[in-house]
């Protein structure tokens, strides 16, 4: 005996079908990126950069002593309870001095990001949207000043200017130029073409709100897990050359100097540069695990496991 099938329940079970299967990519993505959000780099990542930046801005309510208050009785005391980080040789509190200097490194990293980041993706905007010999031009530049080692440019430029807390936030942004305006003009030459260009090309949206509202927004990603990432780059570089007497100068408490102070007394007063040792750690891994676990919850389809 055969057994009948009622049309409207078999139409109502195909419908039922195309729905799921047209939801399942989404419903897949979204699984994928709610399992990004969940994975330990970036939850670590999170936690220590948010410990800076309370570290920054708690500065005065955390630091029991004033950052530059000089203590000749005191000097190179052990970590204790008065002093968690001890004392340098001037009797200065290192924990203050640690804690201040969080604000220099967050200071001189976001600011060298900015200056990199607005001249180099304005620039690879316009180049990858207007091809032609002046994008050509200006992307062999890019690739030489990318052929030259960035560090030794930053030394470069801060020893002909002078070494102090503005030249090196200078020197570090135009080193990072580059970079923004690769990952930027590639992404724009992808995009160029898209229908969605081309559908505001032909209704007269003018060139530059192409560029700011059409382009831009889908490059967000990518630039933002780039921004994250050079962060802690340049939080490292800059105490890099504060280490070598290019960067901040004292008393300022920023940690490269502080390192540059502690290696003196590595046998005699360990602590002096094991305290900003330890937050130029934790701080680059920070910024450096946010990077990768944003680059995972953006664009969880690329994500290798």
């Amino acid at each position: 005996m055969a057994l009948k099938v009622d049309p409207g329940a078999s139409r109502a079970l195909s419908q039922d079908r195309q729905r799921t299967n047209v939801s399942a990519p989404g419903a897949s993505a979204q699984r994928a990126r709610h399992h990004a959000l969940l994975r330990p780099n970036l939850l670590i990542g999170g936690v220590l950069v948010s410990l800076l930046i309370l570290t920054a801005l708690l500065a005065p309510l955390l630091a029991a002593y004033p950052p530059d208050q000089i203590k000749p009785a005191i000097r190179l005391q052990p970590p204790s309870l008065a002093h968690p980080f001890g004392t340098d040789n001037f009797g200065r509190d290192m924990f203050s001095r640690v804690v201040y200097g969080a604000r220099i490194a967050l200071q001189m990293s976001l600011l060298s990001v900015l200056l990199a980041a607005v001249p180099g993706i304005w620039m690879g905007l316009l180049a990858g949207y207007h091809r032609g010999w002046g994008e050509q031009a200006l992307s062999r530049i890019m690739d030489a000043w990318l052929a030259f080692p960035g560090l030794l440019l930053a030394i470069v430029l801060v020893a002909r200017l002078g070494p102090s807390l503005n030249t090196t936030v200078l020197a570090l942004g135009v080193v990072g130029i580059p970079s923004f305006y690769r990952l930027t003009r590639g992404g724009t030459i992808s995009a160029r073409h898209a229908l969605y260009v081309e559908a505001a090309r032909s209704i007269g949206v003018h060139h530059s709100r192409i560029l700011l509202r059409h382009i831009l927004p889908n490059l967000a990603s990518p630039l933002i897990v780039l921004v994250t990432l050079r962060i802690g780059t340049m939080l490292l570089a800059a105490g890099g050359l504060s280490f070598i007497g290019l960067g901040a100068q004292p008393p300022l408490p920023e940690w490269g100097a502080l390192l540059a102070a502690g290696r003196d007394y590595l046998d005699s007063a360990w602590w002096l540069a094991l305290a900003p040792g330890l937050a130029f750690t934790l701080s680059v891994m920070g910024f450096n695990l946010l990077g990768d676990g944003l680059r995972d919850a953006l664009a969880p389809d690329t994500r290798i496991s």
